[in-house]
């Protein structure tokens, strides 16, 4: 951990690790602890804290903590610190554990805009990710005074979900650090459409928006310049990216066909939904009394635009187009069968299937998705969204790279 005012999200990043499961150990500089003193991160992490080589000389620290770890994050990363891991400098115990460790390595750039748009600070997150380490785009916004602009620490969440993500897969590191998206641009849908009954009431589902939040945070990881158009979530939104938010399935095919021909990559990753109401101008009042239990009203209601579709028949050269289909089958061989089926109708390149059934996978972080090509079903992955997200972004990859 660096010495930056953003040291006090750490603590929650800690705090999170750890509820998750994992065994954290803190390493400040001794700038940081000036930021967030040594109790606070040893009542969080459970462990001593030391900062500098000589703390624990019998235990060589450095080595010790450097072969244990399954991934060093270092947040937030400040110029200096980013400066001396990018020479590969070990003079103080966080930069000789990074130098000991074969253990992916996650850097997390907070600064003044000013600071990491220099020449020099560019220069050293490009010679960190030449080194195998996977350097996060900072987040634009409020600085610690009245600037705003890049250099903002995203929040704990992201970061974690990005820790978790290279913890699930380590192998995530190549592709982010490398930066294989670079140049391209991705759009992403994501969450839940919902169409109005009324002033107050509305027709929806159960999508969370993280599996499309997740797509675009590992796309953007790995260079792709990314939009997210989302419809009602209840997943932080990704930083780096563009994000327009939309509210009915009439909005979101607007805003993804207005954007879909400047795409090299489109994710139909939103829970549209298929049916819409002719909205009362006024609340629908219910019937007082017990006498009206029971009373059942009349809804009509209308299909609405397919947004995958409408993308699919505008097609545009060397453009990759994946949908997703949620079905309810405990039967995988008609599972498979209805997602050719949809891919073949809709028309786009792939389709990611999964079994929706009995309340599984939407809110959840975990997932069960099926790849389908053209050519049959492809790659299946069982667990985290974060790892799904990876297979899928690794897909379009190998697709634009074609």
């Amino acid at each position: 951990m660096g010495g930056g005012i953003a040291a006090y999200k750490v603590c929650q990043i800690v705090r999170r690790l750890a509820e998750n499961g994992h065994d954290v150990h803190v390493i400040p500089t001794d700038s940081a602890l000036e930021f967030v003193g040594r109790p606070t991160w040893e009542a969080l992490s459970g462990h001593s804290v030391h900062s500098g080589v000589f703390d624990d000389v019998p235990g060589v620290e450095h080595v010790r903590l450097g072969e244990q770890a399954d991934l060093i994050l270092v947040a937030p990363t400040t110029a200096d610190l980013l400066s001396r891991i990018a020479q590969g400098r070990g003079d103080d115990l966080l930069t000789t554990t990074i130098l000991a460790s074969r253990a992916p390595k996650l850097l997390v750039p907070a600064m003044h805009t000013a600071m990491w748009l220099n020449p020099a600070t560019q220069e050293n997150a490009a010679a960190a990710r030449r080194h195998g380490i996977v350097v996060k785009e900072p987040a634009r916004g409020r600085l610690t005074g009245r600037d705003s602009g890049p250099g903002r620490m995203p929040e704990p969440d992201e970061i974690v979900w990005l820790a978790q993500s290279l913890l699930d897969d380590p192998e995530c590191a190549e592709p982010m650090s490398a930066q294989d998206l670079a140049g391209w641009t991705i759009l992403v849908s994501a969450g839940g459409t919902r169409e109005p009954i009324d002033p107050v009431r509305y027709i929806g589902n159960l999508s969370s928006g993280r599996m499309g939040f997740a797509i675009a945070t590992n796309a953007a990881a790995r260079g792709a310049k990314v939009t997210v158009v989302a419809a009602h979530t209840q997943a932080q939104l990704p930083s780096s990216v563009e994000v327009v938010t939309v509210d009915t399935t009439e909005d979101l095919c607007q805003a993804m066909t207005q954007r879909a021909r400047q795409a090299d990559a489109i994710v139909m990753a939103a829970a549209a939904a298929d049916f819409a109401a002719a909205p009362a101008t006024t609340k629908i009042k219910k019937h007082e009394g017990t006498d009206h239990v029971g009373e059942s009203m009349t809804l009509e209601l209308h299909q609405t635009p397919d947004v995958l579709a409408q993308i699919c028949a505008d097609p545009v050269p060397g453009r990759v187009v994946v949908g997703f289909a949620a079905e309810t089958t405990d039967d995988r061989e008609q599972l498979l069968h209805l997602a050719d089926a949809k891919l073949h109708r809709k028309g786009c390149d792939v389709l990611i299937v999964n079994d929706v059934s009995a309340g599984r996978v939407f809110g959840s972080s975990d997932t069960d998705i099926t790849v389908v090509h053209q050519q049959g079903p492809g790659r299946r992955v069982v667990g985290s969204k974060a790892r799904a997200a990876a297979a899928i972004v690794d897909e379009i990859h190998q697709l634009l790279a074609q």
